[in-house]
């Protein structure tokens, strides 16, 4: 059997929120392994890493000063279908239309500020998993 791995970021408002547990437990609930799991202050290279498709877009600098506003989580999960599979535990992007049953369609709703909080972040492929975990555990 072939196991993925994906990185899942606790944004700061599912850390300032209190929702770490809750999303953690759904992670595991669902059968996939956390790997690697770290507390952390985005630094600005990071954060320029990670969100590099997005520079020059208007939504950029309101997205990475939301990033840096307070700690996340990172972490690795693993298991079989992991990528998809945590994708769909999360909901929809925008939390007003996430179903009921996943993550945002739970937690998350519309702040009316000008970048979306939405808890989490899970890599949307295996190129972007490998890219992604890279610059949150270096050491991997």
């Amino acid at each position: 059997m072939v196991t993925e791995r994906t990185l899942v970021l606790v944004k700061p408002d599912g850390v300032q929120r209190g929702l770490i547990g809750q999303i953690i437990a759904r992670i595991e609930a669902k059968g996939y392994s956390i790997e690697k799991l770290e507390l952390v202050h985005a630094t600005a290279e990071q954060l320029a890493a990670h969100y590099e498709e997005h520079e020059g877009k208007p939504f950029y600098q309101p997205l990475v000063d939301f990033m840096s506003e307070g700690p996340l989580v990172a972490l690795v999960a693993s298991g079989h279908g992991v990528i998809p599979g945590f994708r769909s535990l999360a909901g929809t992007t925008d939390p007003t239309t996430a179903a009921p049953g996943t993550i945002r369609g739970d937690f998350a709703r519309d702040w009316g500020v000008n970048v979306q909080k939405n808890l989490v972040h899970g890599s949307d492929s295996e190129e972007s998993a490998a890219r992604e975990i890279a610059i949150w555990f270096p050491e991997d």
